[in-house]
């Protein structure tokens, strides 16, 4: 069989290149290259490719994209298939797409990092410090404070184990089954969606994006939280109904925010409304982009791709682009 070309595109840690689980096979070439929206001279690159290994939903694979790609044969997409692939268009071009797997413990991890660093004002003291001062603003303890999860999944159900190991209130608010199944795991289940964002003292999100809850935080939900009170997303920047966040910190309700996601990304832009805001802490979307996560997801999608150029499409989640 002749060499099969892969390649990561959006790779913007340049992970693709330390990975020893992507050279497993000599038969399968694997490259990655940066963000495609900044990378010059990549279209030789793309024409060549055989299969895109996708890292989560960087990379937006649509007929425009497809259309600098004629030997394009797969999208091995990490994790979950999610808007980033339009699939009709794959099936009109041939190209078949299949999704992997992976563990939500780094970004839970990184939902709890976010919420003791902005409490604590983390950021803030290690500027003071830096800029030759002693101790900055004066942040708060958890114990005993009400965590308010917004989503009753793997993530959001981890994040509840690291809330109650600090000694906090943990509230739920979601489905009846997210609601039925945090009561199950000692979690209080919220009297009402008001109750949540009035009660909380602390709002994490982690809930899909889906048609449903697109935009499902409203200006009216935001408004409804104390003013000393924290929000924190790292799901999608896009369960907040556009402009919401920002009129509610300049209302005062709440009073922090700590954001990992934005509804446009990668932001290379120091200007950027968000990341000027004192009362905001801002990570360039570092959820599950860790060592081990990397790993497992890449490491999936690859041998999802040697298991289609061997002959197996029983996971192609579009059969019609085989015909």
């Amino acid at each position: 069989m002749p060499s099969i070309q892969l390649l990561i595109p959006d790779d913007y840690q340049n992970i693709g290149p330390e990975l020893a689980e992507l050279r497993q096979n000599p038969g399968y070439r694997c490259a990655s290259v940066g963000d495609l929206s900044r990378q010059p001279d990549t279209d030789a690159v793309l024409a060549e490719t055989d299969a895109l290994l996708l890292i989560r939903e960087r990379t937006v694979v649509d007929a425009a994209l497809l259309a600098r790609m004629p030997a394009l044969k797969l999208v091995s997409q990490t994790g979950k298939l999610a808007r980033n692939i339009d699939v009709d268009a794959c099936t009109r071009a041939g190209v078949a797409v299949v999704e992997g797997s992976g563990s939500p413990h780094a970004p839970a991890e990184l939902a709890w990092l976010l919420i003791m660093a902005a409490r604590r004002r983390l950021e803030e003291n290690m500027a003071s410090l830096r800029a030759g001062l002693w101790q900055g603003p004066v942040g708060h303890a958890v114990r005993g404070q009400t965590l308010g999860i917004l989503g009753f999944g793997k993530i959001g159900k981890l994040v509840a184990g690291y809330g109650r190991a600090f000694g906090m209130d943990v509230l739920v608010w979601g489905s009846e089954r997210a609601r039925a199944e945090a009561l199950e795991e000692g979690c209080r289940p919220a009297a009402s969606r008001e109750a949540f964002f009035a009660d909380a003292d602390i709002v994490t999100l982690h809930q899909r994006l889906l048609p449903a809850t697109a935009g499902n935080v409203t200006p009216a939900d935001l408004s409804a939280m104390k003013p000393d009170a924290l929000l924190v997303n790292t799901s999608r920047a896009e369960l907040i109904a556009p402009g919401a966040l920002e009129a509610a910190l300049d209302a005062g309700r709440p009073g922090f925010a700590a954001l990992d996601v934005f509804e446009q990304e990668p932001i290379y832009d120091a200007g950027h409304p968000l990341l000027r805001r004192p009362n905001v802490l801002c990570t360039p979307h570092l959820g599950y982009a860790e060592a081990d996560s990397y790993r497992q997801y890449l490491e999936i999608a690859y041998r999802n791709a040697v298991r289609f150029f061997d002959g197996d499409t029983s996971h192609v989640l579009n059969p019609e682009a085989l015909i």
